[in-house]
């Protein structure tokens, strides 16, 4: 590759000219039965990807936001509830919830995972909120909501620590419903169960997107949610077909959330490489440690003994995150961020009343994040440039002899 080619942030190309004939093969074999929505291909998909995670039930949706809202309906998610995650992801995972008729809490985020905090969960739970003594339901002390669901956000590929969240959902009768879009094939080491788990199958129910960029994308619009509860799984089969337990009877109001058979198929052929995907995005950010070293005035990812993530997304942190992200671009190198604005300071968000200083983890990690190139095809000569002009910069600006960014050590 000559040092003046642009490095991708992401590549989409090169997977779809390789699977080319086989994606091209599932056209034809749409056209050919005019299978468009549902049907045996959905179904195949289904049964693939519920094996893949791991978990006896997989129902295909249009979308990774209608699997978190369809999953919270199912799961028994009421009008008025409060549904309870983290301000640091996007924002498909709050509309959901509100589309589910529930309202948002937030709890921050650990510093070193960047997925949510067990221990200020548990803070949120006693001291904002209390055990009604006549119906032994939570409730929101302040807003008198009953508190009813945790939506953990397995960030950039790594699942949040689940057994802790699990205890405190044991402890007050939550449900638990995975925002696992970001993470298809990510494990967690449960030591309560002493053995691992796949994102998506801890909880109630993991939801999951297909949109293009994720480890597992279709070529358009698509989502699945995956559980292990056969009646939650019922529910959301009707939940996205607009109620029906059948053609034209509707035992309840639902929505047209159906799952394209083109995308199943396109979803199918593309699932039998994504543990291979998997693997090579593991070997990159290897790569990425390794090649950075102990480079001051970086923090790289951290990755707990009880993970093991798939690496979405390659997130670092920097004081000068701009003038980094433009010597990048200069060079030729495209990067992205992750995100730049918490949910609770969104102007979408501002009526639910939190402040600057609310969430102070997810607050300080917010202009500092910066995610570079990473997908299966990075090569070692990509890695390089982008960890030597990082480097170049980081030395010519001074930010090496500054003061880093440091994490709380937990």
């Amino acid at each position: 590759m000559s040092s003046n080619e642009k490095i991708p942030f992401l590549d989409l190309i090169t997977p779809h000219v390789e699977l080319e004939a086989e994606l091209l093969a599932v056209c034809q074999k749409v056209l050919r039965t005019a299978g468009f929505v549902g049907g045996p291909m959905v179904e195949e998909f289904e049964r693939e990807f519920a094996k893949f995670c791991d978990t006896k039930y997989c129902v295909g949706l249009a979308s990774g936001t209608d699997a978190v809202r369809f999953a919270l309906m199912a799961a028994g998610v009421q009008q008025g509830d409060t549904v309870v995650t983290v301000s640091h992801t996007f924002i498909a995972t709050t509309e959901a919830i509100t589309q589910a008729g529930a309202r948002i809490a937030f709890v921050d985020i650990n510093e070193q995972t960047y997925c949510m905090d067990p221990a200020k969960l548990r803070e949120y739970l006693e001291r904002e909120c209390h055990v009604d003594a006549a119906t032994g339901k939570l409730i929101h002390t302040k807003t008198k909501s009953p508190v009813t669901a945790i939506v953990p956000v397995h960030i950039y590929g790594q699942v949040a620590d689940m057994d802790a969240i699990l205890e405190l959902a044991h402890r007050f009768n939550l449900i638990v419903v995975e925002d696992a879009c970001q993470a298809h094939g990510a494990e967690y080491f449960s030591k309560k169960e002493n053995r691992w788990r796949k994102a998506g199958s801890i909880g109630q129910a993991g939801a999951f997107s297909f949109y293009p960029g994720k480890n597992l994308g279709a070529c358009g619009e698509a989502g699945a949610v995956t559980t292990n509860d056969e009646e939650m799984a019922r529910k959301m089969r009707m939940i996205r077909d607009h109620g029906q337990a059948k053609k034209y009877y509707h035992d309840i109001e639902g929505y047209n959330g159906r799952l394209d058979s083109l995308q199943a198929g396109f979803l199918t052929v593309k699932l039998r490489h994504l543990a291979d995907w998997n693997q090579k995005r593991q070997a990159a950010a290897r790569r990425y440690q390794e090649l950075f070293g102990k480079t001051d005035g970086l923090i790289m990812p951290f990755q707990p003994q009880w993970s093991r993530p798939v690496f979405h997304l390659f997130v670092v942190r920097v004081n000068d995150r701009a003038a980094l992200q433009k010597h990048l671009a200069d060079a030729k190198i495209d990067t992205g961020i992750h995100y730049p604005v918490p949910l609770h300071q969104q102007k979408a968000y501002a009526h639910l009343g939190y402040k600057a200083g609310d969430f102070p983890v997810t607050e300080r990690i917010a202009p500092e994040i910066l995610s570079l190139p990473m997908f299966p095809q990075l090569t070692p000569e990509q890695q390089a440039r982008v960890v030597t002009e990082t480097a170049r910069f980081l030395e010519q600006s001074g930010a090496a002899k500054q003061n880093s960014p440091v994490p709380v050590q937990v």
